[in-house]
């Protein structure tokens, strides 16, 4: 992309010109937040950024929790993005808004540092690898815990906290997993480094909910509207690692995950056939809907 165009602070610059002081508050003290968000090429040919409005929300949301003041409004924001993709002339990729604060004030509080804002797009493929999607990903309950709800701010997508995600992930990684598991500080499984996470048990789903230390996925959104549509029994409650180990399907959700199917954890194979018969059908309704095929849906697009 080293031709491409970054947004930044208003305006469009040249992808190897978008820099920042060495200086700037947030990559000293974390404090930011940000977003990840993917556009699809769909069956019409035309380029639908999935659930926009959602995900810029959900950044000033968690822009809010932090007590930033984002310089733009929402509408802006949005703009900003469907703008970047175009420049760019991309036909899928990912988008990353990230609102930081500047150069300023170098101390912890930094009341007078600027409030900044950035967007970038660039072509990204299957997050944990297509062969994951196919086969399904081997994964690891990790020894870092998700943090407590008064620790950090569990549902704000900010830059500090993905610390803990990077930790996990570097945990296992190292002993050759795909993907990391995290639990609550209850002990009860949260999430992924990067995704939630569903348990299929005969025939009924579950899903953690929300209290469980985990972020409001968009994607967890999406699977939950969908897998209402297909009528299968499904709550949100607690989940223990073995209960995991006893299921017939699990599989992650996320932007970047998408619809991941785990084949595996703690060297415990799921029982079930992987990807599941549920797995499967979810993931190919969520296919239909993010290419634009599902006109219940087609709201959840905002055309490029």
């Amino acid at each position: 992309m080293e031709n491409g165009k970054i947004w930044m602070d208003g305006e469009l610059v040249p992808w190897d010109e978008a820099k920042v002081h060495v200086l700037t508050h947030t990559l000293h003290y974390g404090v930011g937040v940000f977003e990840g968000i993917r556009c699809y090429a769909g069956e019409d040919g035309r380029s639908g950024v999935f659930r926009l409005p959602e995900h810029i929300e959900r950044l000033f949301d968690s822009a809010h929790i932090l007590g930033l003041t984002v310089p733009f409004s929402q509408d802006d924001v949005i703009r900003a993005c469907l703008e970047t993709v175009r420049a760019n002339a991309l036909k899928e990729c990912y988008i990353r808004p990230l609102v930081f604060v500047g150069e300023g004030d170098r101390g912890l509080h930094a009341r007078t540092n600027p409030i900044r804002v950035s967007i970038a797009a660039w072509a990204w493929g299957a997050y944990l690898g297509e062969e994951g999607l196919l086969k399904g990903i081997r994964v690891k309950t990790s020894s870092f815990q998700r943090f407590h709800v008064n620790t950090l701010m569990t549902k704000a997508k900010a830059v500090g906290t993905y610390l803990n995600s990077i930790l996990a992930g570097q945990e296992v990684w190292a002993l050759g997993y795909d993907e990391a598991l995290l639990l609550d500080t209850d002990g009860y499984v949260a999430e992924g480094p990067g995704e939630n996470i569903f348990v299929v048990r005969r025939g009924k789903i579950k899903t953690p909910p929300l209290s469980s230390s985990l972020l409001p996925g968009i994607t967890r959104d999406t699977a939950l509207t969908l897998l209402r549509d297909m009528d299968v029994p499904l709550e949100e409650d607690r989940i223990t690692r073995d209960e995991v180990y006893l299921a017939d399907e699990v599989f992650f959700t996320g932007t970047a995950a998408e619809v991941t199917p785990i084949r595996e954890l703690d060297d415990r194979v799921i029982r079930g056939e992987t990807p599941g018969a549920v797995t499967r059908e979810l993931k190919a309704r969520f296919d239909a809907v993010i290419k634009g095929a599902n006109p219940t849906y087609r709201d959840w697009l905002t055309y490029v």
